[in-house]
């Protein structure tokens, strides 16, 4: 029961967390489509709060879940403890073992993630509030010069340079934490591997042992039957 109440809470957490990664996502391109649609300040800052408040909803959510799964995994962990189970331990080990992992794992895209979205929200603020500061400056002058024309440009272009740049130092490290993953796969089936090399020789010594006991009963056996054999020749003799 408790690994059913687990799974299900693994499953609605990875669902969580995808939704979670796309609202991530798209919160920058949506606030940039919302400012150049909305050039004047007509139009509150605060417009992009309902993705504010999804986010926080959702994350509230999967806190909620983490913990709810957390208390799981503690269950289970008390049930492996019991007195009533010794022989499955190992087993029951293992399944909790990988639960924790799960755990983990999603907690610390969680946490990575969310720590993304604000990181982005912060720079968007920022970045509005530059933007509205330079629109303001053009209305109050009433002057539409080349000068601010080109700045605006290189403005737009260093932003999307550095959302390039953070694209592809997102792409970099999850590529680095596959690796990692990786890594630790191979050096578990490596450990396997050598254990089993280690216990080989051990079953083929074990092996040999007794090949020659029966090899020595088999000549005992042997030495028993011509000794009777005589025996009974000489006694029929007689």
């Amino acid at each position: 029961d408790l690994r059913k109440q687990a799974r299900q809470l693994e499953n609605e957490l990875d669902l969580k967390l995808v939704s979670f990664s796309k609202l991530c996502t798209s919160y920058s391109s949506t606030r940039d489509g919302r400012r150049d649609r909305y050039s004047s300040d007509t139009t509150p800052l605060l417009n992009g709060s309902s993705q504010d408040r999804m986010f926080e909803t959702m994350a509230v959510e999967i806190e909620q879940l983490l913990g709810k799964l957390t208390g799981i995994n503690d269950k289970m962990a008390e049930y492996t403890n019991s007195a009533g189970v010794p022989s499955l331990n190992a087993a029951l080990m293992h399944t909790l073992q990988r639960h924790r992992d799960i755990l983990q794992d999603y907690t610390h895209e969680f946490h990575k993630t969310k720590a993304n979205f604000l990181a982005i929200r912060e720079r968007e603020n920022l970045l509005g509030s530059v933007r509205k500061d330079i629109e303001s400056y053009k209305s109050g002058s009433g002057v539409n010069n080349r000068r601010t024309e080109l700045f605006l440009k290189e403005h737009e272009h260093l932003r999307n340079s550095d959302r390039l740049i953070e694209e592809t130092i997102s792409i970099a490290m999850a590529t680095k934490e596959n690796m990692t993953s990786q890594r630790g796969m191979l050096k578990s089936i490596q450990s396997k591997m050598n254990t089993l090399a280690n216990r080989f020789p051990a079953v083929n010594s074990l092996i040999q042992r007794i090949n020659l006991r029966k090899r020595r009963d088999s000549l005992i056996l042997g030495a028993i039957i011509g000794i009777c054999t005589i025996l009974l020749l000489l006694y029929a003799f007689h």
